[in-house]
């Protein structure tokens, strides 16, 4: 064998593991594979070896490779999320006893507990991520204790209490408030908040220095199930209050029973009853189930779409796939959600994915904005009536008007019909639609009001000529109530609320005429509303004559006739025609009358359709009208669920921008949808929840986070250690954001669309407590049972995850005493959300605070700025 002297061979030691052999410095395979820096941070990366590349360049695709991984667990945990919805959501038949002895009520009450749901499977899916890295980073460093975990755990419940609970609070609408509905289990959830972190401060600096023993650790996991089961208690409302019980409808729905005893108003209500200082308050089943009429067995209320359609129908230009989908949303509007469909909305909006809820035009949003000025219709089936002998009913004369580009100035009347012995005010204002504000006409934002007996108000629309060719263009004039509730009263929004004004180029009077040679109208529809538009001109003031033909229709029988003038005001170009259907209630064939039209004035002419028949149909043919309405309105309500039932439409939503909903696909969705198109398609291989219950698709998912979660973790450290920070510093600031941002988003959404703050902020205090129990509590039971297996003590550093549970354990307790004095002093509006603007961003303002003492003070003292926690 040949030596080193006989190959003359001049060998050196270099740095580390190089050598220098004959002037050439060689590296070793270890050095090359693992000995640079940070090479050994992470469980699974480096996948290559990364020893020539600039340290500037791996920070910075390491930051992008965390970044775009935040985005694969969100995706990832839709579809977990997806699967516990289809678990949660199991039902049963309740039956009930009904006017028709023959025939009882049937309702459909969910399995789950509300309480129940939300700190288990529901916590788990929006905590897996925080969860899982702690359990992972465990198992990955032999069983020991780590930083970045723990620090995840603790840096996510502060984001979590402190700015997504100020981000609710601000977003608010100015003027409305939300509170806590079910305040037991909040009580219940943030006193287990504070204890949670008060056992663990307790663990690491007082009971065992420095150590997790195995009794510790069940402790601390138990702790999980004593939480669930005294929510699940408060839930039930066994707080020692009786109750009385109505035994000819005796049935549990849920966490109700007709004519039992409600949740009281605090915790400390219940002690009130006891001593019998205050009455318990109650709500019948009647209510509750009036509350619940929409749906059938899983199906749309058919008399409720009846109401609904002829709400809609009110409003000029809308067809039946309009109305179909203004009723998925107010159905959707209508039921009370999870905060697990706000975080799948979250992404998916994040995503470009397919949106939870409807997506509207221009025009239904505006038309659905009006239908919602009218806080007696929250739902589909309380459709607000028109009360002229309460009300001072406020409208437009027209519902469409058009003028020319350079008409400059042109009144628009308001009218007020109804109770007429008030002084009442209305805001009017314009609103964009293909016209523009300030380039194509002067905006109005503005406060009429009518003085008492004054029934009409002329508003000056201001039209700008940029004598540049353009298209006809639109805009709207819209009515709304003011947001004072004082200045609401005796006044309500007529059926023309909303004015299209269309800007054109034409001087001429025009021509009259029927929209259509033919109605189609249902006996039971009430007023046959029958347009007449104004064509080829709307210049000035013109009026024209109608009545009514008798048929095998006869006005007395079967409708109201007469004759009328109908007044096209300046630019007015569309009235209508009201003509009042008589239901006799009795089987007939189709009858029809007509309508004509004659002696125009002010310059106009009559157009080719001067003459108009109206059938009126049978019941057959409104029932198969009803019936395609119901199918519109189900197939609308089913592209809207948050899970998929089949591979192919997994699939297909994964390929197309939007779910496949081109037409409502804004431009940032077609960002997020490329940059997150590879999870999309990665992640369409999931088995779907329908199979198996969903439990096959909540374990796959649970896998495919778990190893995301575990690059997320490599990505995190290493990132850390070539930038300088501690694992706990990367911990509370860049993971603990990143895994908090869906819940940001869904929260703030929840606390504007929700009546109450529950899915807002209720439940941060029960995931917060759930990410110890599960996410501390479940990996240090493993690891302090290996270790007492192994007779090794399981070393847990207080160190820096001691500072930071103390800090926050004190702060937390600042901020719930702060939502608690939100929801007590008027000045704060006795709400936990919302309220008058200036205290509002003061509470939002102290919370933002807190969090930042907290992020800044617990890195100060892992550099050592405050002394190191031994």
């Amino acid at each position: 064998m040949a030596t080193n002297a006989s190959l003359d061979l001049d060998i050196q030691d270099g740095a580390g593991d190089s050598y220098i052999i004959n002037n050439n410095s060689y590296v070793s395979a270890k050095e090359v594979y693992g000995g640079y820096r940070c090479a050994d941070r992470g469980l699974l990366l480096p996948f290559i070896s990364e020893y020539t590349w600039p340290e500037e360049v791996r920070a910075l695709l390491y930051l992008v490779g965390l970044l775009y991984c935040f985005l694969g667990v969100a995706i990832i945990a839709d579809i977990f999320m997806g699967s516990i919805e289809k678990i949660t959501s199991k039902t049963r038949k309740v039956y009930l006893t009904s006017e028709k002895e023959d025939e009882p009520e049937v309702i459909e009450v969910r399995i789950w507990s509300d309480a129940v749901a939300n700190l288990t499977l529901m916590a788990l899916g929006s905590s897996a991520p925080e969860i899982l890295l702690s359990i992972i980073e465990v198992i990955g460093n032999g069983f020991n204790s780590g930083e970045l975990g723990p620090g995840t755990i603790v840096g996510s419940a502060a984001f979590n209490l402190f700015v997504i609970s100020a981000v609710c609070v601000i977003s608010i609408p100015e003027g409305e408030t939300r509170r806590i509905k079910d305040i037991k289990v909040f009580a219940v959830t943030a006193v287990f908040s504070i204890v949670a972190y008060l056992w663990l401060l307790i663990m690491l600096v007082s009971v065992s220095v420095n150590e997790v023993e195995v009794w510790e650790a069940v402790v601390t996991f138990l702790l999980f199930p004593s939480l669930v089961i005294l929510a699940w208690l408060a839930e039930k409302n066994f707080c020692g209050v009786p109750n009385k019980t109505d035994t000819s409808k005796q049935i549990e729905l849920g966490n109700f029973q007709p004519g039992e005893t409600m949740e009281a108003e605090a915790p400390c209500e219940c002690c009130l009853v006891w001593m019998g200082v205050k009455e318990p308050r109650r709500v019948t089943a009647d209510k509750f189930l009036k509350e619940r009429q929409y749906f059938r067995d899983g199906r749309l209320d058919r008399d409720g779409l009846v109401a609904f359609i002829k709400e809609v129908k009110n409003y000029p230009g809308l067809t039946d796939e309009d109305a179909a989908v203004l009723a998925a949303s107010k159905l959707v509007e209508s039921q009370s959600h999870s905060r697990m469909w706000y975080r799948v909305g979250a992404v998916r909006s994040m995503t470009g994915g397919r949106k939870t809820q409807p997506q509207l035009s221009y025009k239904l949003k505006e038309v659905y904005s009006a239908m919602n000025e009218h806080p007696e219709a929250p739902t589909v089936g309380e459709v607000p009536k028109v009360m002229p002998h309460k009300n001072a009913i406020i409208d437009f004369h027209a519902a469409t008007a058009a003028v020319m580009e350079n008409i400059g100035k042109f009144p628009v009347a308001i009218c007020r019909s109804g109770k007429l012995d008030s002084r009442v005010s209305i805001r009017v204002e314009t609103i964009d639609g293909t016209a523009t504000e300030g380039q194509d006409y002067i905006p109005i934002n503005e406060v009429i009001t009518f003085e008492s007996g004054e029934t009409e108000k002329i508003i000056e629309v201001e039209i700008i000529n940029d004598n540049q060719w353009e298209p006809d263009e639109e805009f709207f004039l819209k009515l709304s109530l003011l947001v004072d509730s004082e200045k609401r009263k005796g006044v309500q929004l007529g059926r023309i609320s909303i004015m299209e004004i269309t800007i054109l180029n034409d001087d001429e009077p025009g021509m009259v005429m029927f929209q259509k040679r033919g109605f189609l109208v249902k006996e039971s529809i009430g007023n046959a509303v029958i347009p007449v538009v104004r064509k080829n001109g709307a210049d000035g003031e013109i009026t024209v004559k109608w009545r009514t033909i008798d048929k095998s229709a006869v006005s007395g029988r079967d409708f109201e006739g007469g004759e009328g003038i109908l007044i096209f005001k300046h630019t007015e170009i569309e009235q209508n025609i009201e003509i009042p259907i008589i239901d006799d209630m009795t089987p007939e064939k189709d009858e029809h009358f007509e309508i004509e039209l004659y002696n125009p004035e002010g310059g106009a002419k009559l157009g080719q359709i001067s003459r108009t028949a109206v059938t009126i149909t049978n019941d057959d043919d409104f029932n198969n009208v009803l019936s395609n309405m119901m199918m519109m309105t189900n197939a609308n309500l089913d592209a809207l669920q948050v899970h998929h039932d089949t591979y192919v439409s997994q699939i297909k939503d994964a390929l197309n921008v939007n779910g496949g909903d081109i037409e409502n696909a804004t431009g940032m969705d077609y960002v997020l949808h490329f940059l997150t198109f590879g999870w999309k398609i990665i992640f369409s291989l999931v088995p779907p929840p329908s199979i198996l219950g969903g439990w096959l698709c909540f374990f796959v998912s649970l896998g495919a986070i778990g190893v995301l979660t575990a690059i997320i973790g490599d990505l995190a450290s290493i990132f850390g250690c070539l930038v300088g920070l501690e694992d706990s510093v990367t911990a509370i600031t860049f993971v603990a954001l990143g895994t908090s941002l869906p819940d940001t988003f869904a929260s703030k959404t929840a606390a504007v669309q929700e009546k109450f703050a529950d899915n807002a902020v209720g439940n941060v205090t029960g995931s917060n407590s759930v990410n110890v129990f599960l996410g501390l509590g479940l990996p240090w039971l493993i690891a302090s049972i290996y270790h007492a297996v192994k007779g090794t003590p399981f070393v847990v550093k207080a160190g820096s995850l001691g500072f930071s549970v103390g800090l926050f354990t004190g702060l937390c307790v600042v901020t719930i005493g702060l939502l608690m004095c939100r929801r007590v002093f008027g000045v704060f509006g006795k709400a936990e959300l919302g309220g008058p603007t200036i205290p509002k961003y003061i509470s939002g303002f102290a919370m933002i605070c807190l969090w930042l003492i907290y992020v800044l003070c617990a890195s100060f003292q892992a550099y050592g700025h405050f002394g190191k926690v031994k």
